[in-house]
């Protein structure tokens, strides 16, 4: 009777159980895939060995890593920054005048980013990190509670900063006077760079952030550092490499553009608004930087937190070092005409170091930048950065000769001029390598490349790991064959249906 009222086929039994056995079967493939994959990168991190399918021989010492102390604060552009907004930092009632602070707490402020330092290469995965502590301590604190509402209130003027700005200067194009040498919406493009996408990023995503953890402060600590590890705040770094073509604009612009600030009401002007964005990347270690003093002060006993906000300050000195030198990224002279900046992929990072290249036997002043797909070696002659080399990932090795020395090893098998068959880029060195099998002739010393200190080369290699463990991973999900959830759910979706139905 029952089977006569469902009235099932062997065709619709087949038809589900396949569906079924297939989804429960790429799901079990892609929990052992995952888990190698987290395996695997647990491997790399520790000794970092070779693989055939990508480029992979980083030879690290993690100690020299972990015993580096950590670097200045700010540099360049972001010190910059940092003095022209200076009467607007935090300050909460009663400190000292910033010259009595500096001269008083720079010891102190020192060992502290040096422990900060220390929980940022903590295991964070431990009993005492993980269970929850009690904010009130913290909140009790008249200049912690005064630090938390500064940097709420600040992330809430800056957004409102950046909407006015691009009220005022975002759509020119609709303005009648406007200027031939401003017309054009590459024009455009070039005069803001992508500020819109960092107003998007900061009103839709951080200050939401900010506000739904205000009272759960590891929670918005961590979910921040997220943020940064996932590179959602390279909007800097690019808006950073184009500032010099907007500054050539305003410059041969300036006469017009103060006649419209005086006509649109804007006090500050587009300078003001187009500076901001590296003022607020600047004032947030700032910010961090007090907090951390006062916790150490008040000795208040919440370690996750500490650890959590410690992290975020190093990833944001961090990123603050990237943006400040990703400005010369364009700056690279003497660049073949098939090559463009945006090829190389993202930028990383760029060291300076004195390098000595084998193949010639010379000694020169070297600036080395480190991108996704590729590694570049410039030469700095005065204020000039002369195009030398660029190496793909797959075709080099990195050697940590010492804690202030790397040699850059070459493949001979890549051949000359193809480094990377898949990539539309080709390097101009050649090699005199004969593609043997053994690994002294298919491996060629290209360049040693020495710094005067040692955390200058630590930081460099730190960034050089990381892209060897991207392409790692992506060279391993190549081929994988996965199921989104969305499509696995209208499977099940379509099998209930069938079986209800049909």
């Amino acid at each position: 009777m029952l089977y006569g009222l469902i009235n099932l086929t062997w065709f619709d039994l087949i038809t589900v159980g396949f569906t079924v056995i297939v989804v429960v079967v790429v799901q079990i493939l892609n929990a052992l895939w995952s888990l190698q994959e987290s395996k695997g990168i647990d491997c790399i991190d520790k000794s970092l060995v070779s693989d055939d399918n990508v480029t992979k021989s980083l030879k690290i010492n993690d100690a020299t890593t972990k015993s580096v102390a950590s670097p200045s604060l700010m540099g360049g552009t972001a010190a910059a920054a940092a003095s022209f907004d200076r009467t607007s930092t935090a300050t909460p009632p009663g400190t000292p005048t910033a010259a009595v602070a500096a001269s008083t707490n720079g010891k102190l402020q020192k060992q502290q980013s040096e422990q900060c330092e220390n929980h940022e290469d903590e295991d964070t995965i431990s009993l005492e990190n993980l269970l929850p502590c009690d904010h009130t301590e913290i909140y009790s604190s008249r200049k912690i509670s005064y630090i938390i509402d500064e940097l709420l209130q600040t992330e809430g003027n800056y957004i409102n900063n950046l909407k006015r700005g691009m009220e005022n200067y975002g759509n020119l194009d609709k303005y009648d006077k406007l200027p031939e040498t401003l017309k054009g919406v590459g024009i455009q493009q070039q005069l803001l760079g992508n500020i819109g996408e960092i107003l998007d990023l900061h009103e839709k995503q951080i200050l939401p952030l900010m506000l739904g953890n205000q009272r759960d402060l590891k929670t918005m600590f961590d979910e921040m550092s997220s943020y940064i590890e996932k590179n959602n705040f390279y909007c800097y770094v690019t808006f950073t490499m184009h500032k010099k073509t907007s500054m050539q604009l305003r410059k041969d612009n300036r006469e017009w553009f103060q006649n419209y600030q005086i006509e649109i009401n804007d006090r500050l002007g587009i300078d003001s608004f187009l500076v901001q964005p590296i003022q607020r990347l600047t004032r947030y270690p700032l910010l961090l930087q007090q907090f951390i003093s006062e916790f150490y002060k008040s000795g208040i006993n919440c370690k996750p937190v500490l650890v959590s906000v410690c992290k975020l300050e190093t990833r944001l000195r961090r990123l603050l070092e990237v943006v400040n030198q990703s400005e010369e990224v364009f700056n690279i002279d003497e660049l073949p005409a098939e090559l463009t900046p945006h090829l190389f992929g993202a930028f990383r990072r760029s060291t300076e170091f004195e390098a000595y290249s084998c193949r010639s036997r010379k000694k020169f002043k070297a600036k080395v930048f480190l991108f996704d797909q590729f590694l570049v070696c410039v030469e700095i002659r005065k204020r000039r950065l002369a195009y030398r080399n660029h190496y793909s990932w797959r075709s080099i090795e990195l050697k940590l000769n010492s804690s202030k020395s790397v040699s850059l090893l070459l493949k001979a098998a890549s051949g000359a001029g193809s480094i990377d068959r898949s990539s539309p880029l080709s390097s101009t060195s050649s090699s005199g390598g004969s593609g043997k099998n053994s690994r002294d002739n298919s491996i060629k010393e290209e360049y040693e490349f020495a710094a005067p200190e040692a955390i200058s080369v630590t930081q460099w290699i730190r960034s050089a790991r990381k892209i060897f463990e991207n392409a790692r991973i992506e060279e391993s999900q190549r081929g994988k064959f996965s199921l989104p959830m969305d499509l696995v759910l209208a499977a099940v979706f379509a099998i209930w249906f069938i079986w209800q139905y049909l």
